[in-house]
């Protein structure tokens, strides 16, 4: 590589593209970008009810998992954080993640901490919408497969479902998949009863 190809190299990102990387740091406001096998990727912000739905799943579960309010306890989680994970690394955002706090390092919540995380999460929600489903079951769930995490939820907000997979050697499991105003105990947050209609309300 020649010094000035290197000299347009991101510090925090030297392995891909500057172009991509580029486009990702300048991205509009009005979109969600995201860096996917070295590609940029760039989505319509979420319409308001992926929002809503994402947020009334994230409050319901924090209760009772991160703040331990009638609950186990036991979990940080956290709505549209940045992760980057692998070497290159991907770069992606999804709705609302958590990870089990036995697993996270000292002064992972500390103000001097990166805005960034790089430690894959235990669980992963993403809200599906048109413009994102085909990522979200696609390249999306190959990465969080290949770094380990444990749990994803698939939460349609049209069709009011949420799939739940596990990992597993071979791939993903799916061992649910609930629909409608209707409770459930879904893994890995089956200690605790959720109530779905909550989650859909208008």
């Amino acid at each position: 590589m020649s010094g000035d190809a290197a000299g347009t190299l991101d510090p925090e990102l030297p392995n891909l593209d500057p172009a991509v990387v580029d486009g990702y740091r300048n991205a509009p406001e009005a979109v969600v970008a995201e860096i996917i096998d070295g590609q940029l990727s760039l989505m319509p912000r979420p319409h308001r009810q992926h929002v809503r739905v994402a947020g009334e799943l994230h409050g319901e579960l924090r209760g009772p998992f991160d703040r331990g309010r009638d609950g186990p306890g036991g979990w940080v989680l956290m709505a549209e954080p940045e992760l980057r994970l692998g070497p290159r690394p991907d770069v992606v955002v999804p709705d609302v993640a958590g990870w089990r706090r036995e697993r996270l390092p000292a002064g992972f919540l500390a103000r001097e901490a990166p805005a960034f995380i790089d430690l894959a999460p235990d669980w992963v929600c993403e809200v599906l919408s048109p413009s994102t489903e085909q990522v979200d079951r696609g390249r999306k769930l190959d990465l969080y497969r290949r770094e380990g995490v444990g749990h994803v939820w698939l939460v349609s907000p049209v069709l009011r479902t949420v799939e739940v997979f596990r990992r597993h050697d071979l791939g993903w499991l799916l061992t649910a998949t609930f629909a409608g105003d209707v409770a459930v105990r879904a893994e890995p947050f089956d200690a605790v009863e959720l109530d779905l209609a909550v989650v859909w309300a208008p």
